[in-house]
């Protein structure tokens, strides 16, 4: 599946993440922010526009209602940020950890996970459209009454990963892996499965297998 990559200038202004306290409005835009430490901190409704983001560190910091569109973020983390009721749009995370991030109540389009680690991250009752997982541990992370449209799991470990009340309908998991899943058998109709996927589901049903 094609989707849209961020759209980025090929000229940017350095900036540090800290400069957004400096601004009229919580905004950083058309610039890279390389080597920026911003943890613990707390900012609402911030825009990132337009920029790169490598080698950063956000933990625990309170990044909700946060907009953010045509970003690349790479070798970051962010395990513990809020960035629930947020709106990300054309981004990628890349090499990046984001254990136990909060995108609840977010609407999600054209981005890309990476090579990174989302365990226990939260999707709870968020939109989710054109977004791929490529080789990423999702595992304990909640997609809760998601809706998910377009949705691409490459090589990725959902170990114990909860899709209650959220349909699977034309989403591929065959290409990953896990020992335990929370889906209802209605959810899984349409799902596209592995034959030892299949074998797996029909296990966790309660059904004996015999060869």
């Amino acid at each position: 599946m094609k989707i849209d990559r961020p759209k980025i200038s090929p000229e940017l202004s350095s900036k540090n993440f800290q400069d957004i306290f400096y601004e009229e409005d919580p905004t950083l835009e058309v610039c890279e922010i390389i080597d920026s430490t911003f943890e613990n901190e707390s900012v609402d409704r911030v825009r990132l526009y337009d920029a790169v983001i490598k080698n950063c560190k956000f933990t625990n910091t309170d990044f909700s209602n946060i907009d953010i569109t045509d970003v690349c973020l790479e070798n970051c983390d962010l395990s513990n940020v809020n960035l629930s009721n947020s709106s990300v749009h054309r981004v990628e995370f890349k090499n990046s950890k984001l254990i136990g991030v909060n995108f609840t109540e977010s609407s999600l389009g054209n981005v890309k996970f990476e090579n990174s680690i989302l365990n226990l991250a939260a999707f709870g009752n968020s939109k989710l459209e054109k977004i791929i997982f490529n080789e990423t541990s999702l595992n304990n992370a909640d997609f809760f009454d998601c809706k998910l449209k377009k949705v691409e799991f490459q090589l990725c470990s959902l170990d114990e990963a909860n899709f209650d009340q959220t349909s699977l309908k034309g989403i591929d998991i065959s290409s990953s892996t896990f020992d335990t899943l929370t889906v209802s058998v209605n959810d899984l109709r349409g799902c596209k499965v592995s034959t030892y996927q299949a074998v797996q589901f029909a296990t966790l049903l309660g059904l004996i297998i015999k060869d």
